[in-house]
């Protein structure tokens, strides 16, 4: 089997389920795990600029989709050359992959026949279904059946170990500049984790926020989790974030790994999950792993 992925959290599932030979191409975005990177690129980014700001990312984006313009470029002549037997996308989100129609109709325009499905999870239990969709597509149900159990078994592992607590006031921020809550599986995620998601509800896209209802949603616990952002990057440019009126009463605030752990639904949502849980309650879950949640305040 030729397999072709276009979202990078398939692309972890695909190498989770012992299929990265299998894997014959990925888009830009995919480097998880390292052996990704070396996959042939066949989408990439239509946004022009280096060093672009969280303001001029949503500008580009913003202008783009209002004018129907994409925001990856698929090289389609290269997936026909390669001829894959199943091709692995999305239409949750057109900014964070390109759309499952938008490959359909390439390929047609080029004659190329494979299987194409669209994983479009929008709670946690969802994100971890999708490892089921891919193992029935290639043959490997049996051990896409462990890998959810297992998964499943963490998250319920956190959520006894947090059970009956108080449940901190925890805004998640998927972007900056202007403010987006983080949606979809995020509340899911706060939720197992012992808090309780502010201005966002379980299965509900993200969306544009005004600082003002952050002010009034008083939250205890601020994690700023941009999409696309790696720990470093959250925490440069969530310093920004400590001077913020709106979130001066926050007695926590912290960035996350949001590319890694909380804006991919891929397997590693579960480690973002136990990563908030040791945030909100240290006392009673242990650590997470490096790298997850950097605290800004205090």
């Amino acid at each position: 089997m030729k397999i072709v992925s276009l979202l990078p959290s398939a692309t972890e599932i695909v190498f989770a389920l012992g299929l990265g030979d299998a894997l014959e191409a990925v888009t830009f975005e995919c480097d998880y795990p390292e052996a990704a990177r070396t996959k042939p690129v066949v989408s990439t980014t239509a946004l022009t600029g280096d060093q672009l700001s969280a303001a001029e990312i949503d500008e580009q984006v913003s202008t783009r989709l209002a004018q129907g313009e994409p925001i990856y470029r698929l090289d389609a002549a290269r997936i026909s050359l390669i001829a894959p037997d199943l091709i692995l996308s999305q239409d949750l989100c057109q900014v964070c992959a390109v759309p499952t129609g938008e490959v359909e109709r390439a390929l047609d325009v080029l004659g190329c026949r494979a299987e194409v499905i669209s994983l479009d999870p929008s709670t946690l239990d969802e994100v971890i279904a999708c490892v089921g969709l891919v193992g029935a597509a290639t043959g490997e149900s049996a051990r896409a059946t462990a890998l959810m159990t297992q998964l499943r078994d963490r998250i319920a592992a956190v959520r006894a170990a947090v059970g009956g607590r108080g449940r901190p006031r925890t805004l998640a921020l998927e972007w900056s500049d202007p403010p987006f809550s983080g949606g979809h599986w995020v509340p899911d995620m706060i939720d197992a984790a012992g808090g309780d998601p502010l201005l966002a509800e379980a299965g509900s896209p993200s969306r544009r926020l005004r600082w003002e209802e952050i002010a009034d949603a008083a939250p205890d616990v601020v994690v700023f989790m941009p999409c696309g952002y790696g720990l470093e990057a959250a925490a440069d440019e969530g310093a920004d974030l400590l001077t913020e009126p709106s979130l001066a009463g926050a007695g926590i605030v912290c960035a996350a790994n949001g590319d890694a752990y909380f804006s991919r639904p891929g397997p590693r949502v579960v480690t973002g999950v136990e990563a908030l849980a040791s945030l909100l309650h240290p006392d009673a879950v242990p650590p997470p792993v490096p790298g997850v949640i950097r605290v800004l305040r205090p």
